[in-house]
């Protein structure tokens, strides 16, 4: 019998105010997600995407329902999941190959293995020569290429990420875009990515779960047949365009209706 790999099986949130008042910012969730998935998860603000997330991580306890990863239920964070937020979260008294090391000597897994395992992701992301750097020397976009490459050292099952582009450049993101993908394409994690940008998420995945407005749950699923390798040319063809006047539709439709 075939089980996804990671099972989000009737997640609900409901917050609880200091007066008692009780705001649900997720309706029950039932989303199974297979191995090596690039799910790019795409709604209103506000709709509950980014808890969904951080349950999925550990860092958030659902109302009700339950997370299973390999058949194991979520209890916590866990080396397992890996996650690369939208604001920079490097350590900035580590340098860039402090800050990839981190986990793993956590772990205590071996110097060797620390130090091969660092140099691999540090040629992957680009950031040659940048090894002694503190975060405050580095570009917005370096940073976010530590992080990843910090989160991909530890070798997760999944790799969660909560909007990781949003606060870069248009150019610098589109660039962090295509490495993300070719990383994905070599190694074919299994990756969660929260995104509001609509070309972003038909971009990057092979389906994108489209929730509706708050209270979120997801409302659709779009499958995404492009090819791989993809890169930036693709947003201008005919086929891309079609997708997204659809994916945009959808969003409309769920924005209108949180207004």
């Amino acid at each position: 019998m075939h089980y996804p790999k990671l099972s989000i099986r009737q997640v609900e949130r409901v917050f609880r105010g200091p007066n008692g008042e009780q705001t649900q910012a997720l309706l029950p969730v039932d989303y199974p997600v297979n191995e090596n998935d690039f799910i790019t998860i795409l709604g209103p603000s506000g709709c509950g995407k980014s808890t969904l997330l951080r349950i999925v991580a550990g860092l958030d306890t659902p109302t009700n329902g339950e997370v299973w990863l390999d058949g194991e239920r979520v209890e916590g964070p866990g080396a397992d999941r890996g996650m690369v937020f939208q604001s920079y979260t490097l350590f900035p008294w580590l340098t860039v190959e402090q800050n990839i090391r981190f986990g793993l000597q956590e772990r205590g897994i071996s110097k060797a293995e620390q130090k091969a395992r660092s140099d691999y992701f540090i040629h992957k992301v680009g950031l040659r020569g940048f090894e002694q750097h503190f975060p405050r020397q580095l570009s917005g976009g370096m940073q976010q290429r530590t992080a990843i490459a910090r989160a991909l050292a530890n070798d997760p099952k999944v790799l969660l990420m909560d909007e990781p582009f949003g606060a870069l450049d248009n150019q610098t993101r589109v660039m962090m875009q295509e490495l993300l993908l070719s990383i994905w394409e070599a190694s074919r994690k299994t990756v969660l990515f929260v995104t509001h940008d609509i070309d972003e998420a038909i971009f990057m995945a092979n389906k994108v779960a489209i929730f509706s407005a708050r209270p979120g749950r997801i409302k659709t699923e779009v499958p995404v047949d492009f090819p791989h390798p993809r890169d930036y040319r693709l947003k201008t063809s005919p086929e891309f365009m079609a997708l997204k006047a659809r994916v945009t539709e959808e969003i409309r439709a769920e924005t209108m209706l949180a207004h």
